[in-house]
């Protein structure tokens, strides 16, 4: 089991379930994480704009780097309209890139290696798109499946493929990040493995280790990277979605 790489993904009850309205409920090591996230990113964010000092200390200066680089994010992709969606963007961003960076401690859960969470994430995201735009613009939001310029011919064929295109997004948008988390979480695992098994043979294996203890660090490091741009493509492409609530036009 040590070596198993999916065992780190298995969900376990830490107390329940609980019986409520018919229901079986009960508290998970995946609802735990979720949990530590919401709770990490508001005590760094508090702390951080706790002195509200002229100069700004370091962990200031990562709260004002946070805002503005989403705030610059919104303002570029959805423009002066886009300014009431910050909060909700900012909120996806933060969660998702601290709920990535906790899943890279040892024994810790990845709360975003669970199609489950990103599904529904993606889902209320595109379900908000729609009612945005219907909101905004009415019936006439739907012109956003009908492209300008198209001969009449072939009209109900774009229509079609930018309807399935636009139902797809939640799969997409989920899948990326699920996708992404899971099977780095696995290569780091299954070198990690490599590297017990090989160092328990003795001197040999100890040397033969090394090449895996290389790419597990090397591999470690290129994960950083990728919790970090899973949770800025999340966010950019809440922001594109959005624009298309906004704007009808293609």
């Amino acid at each position: 089991m040590a070596n198993d790489p999916i065992h780190q993904f298995q969900i376990h009850e830490l107390a329940g379930p609980f019986h409520i309205g018919g229901y079986e409920i009960a508290f998970t090591n995946s609802a735990l994480f979720m949990g530590i996230a919401v709770a990490t990113v508001t005590v760094i964010l508090v702390a951080a704009a706790a002195r509200g000092a002229l100069v700004p200390g370091r962990l200031q200066s990562v709260g004002e780097l946070w805002y503005e680089f989403i705030h610059n994010m919104v303002k570029n992709v959805l423009g002066p309209e886009g300014k009431p969606f910050f909060p909700l963007v900012f909120s996806l961003f933060s969660f998702v890139l601290v709920a990535n960076m906790l899943g890279m401690f040892p024994y810790f859960f990845t709360v975003t290696s669970h199609v489950v969470v990103t599904a529904s994430l993606a889902v209320f995201v595109v379900a908000l798109v729609v009612v945005v735009g219907i909101a905004k613009h009415g019936l006439g939001w739907f012109k956003l499946f009908v492209p300008h310029g198209v001969p009449m011919a072939i009209l109900p064929f774009i229509s079609l493929i930018e309807i399935i295109s636009f139902l797809s997004r939640p799969v997409s948008l989920g899948l990326r990040l699920f996708g992404n988390m899971l099977a780095g979480h696995i290569v780091l695992k299954v070198f990690a493995g490599f590297v017990v098994s090989l160092g328990a043979l003795g001197f040999g294996g100890i040397l033969g280790a090394v090449a895996p203890l290389a790419m597990a660090v090397a591999l470690t490091a290129l994960e950083f990277l990728v919790a970090f741009l899973q949770a800025f493509v999340f966010a950019i492409l809440t922001c594109v979605y959005l624009n298309d609530a906004l704007h009808t036009h293609h």
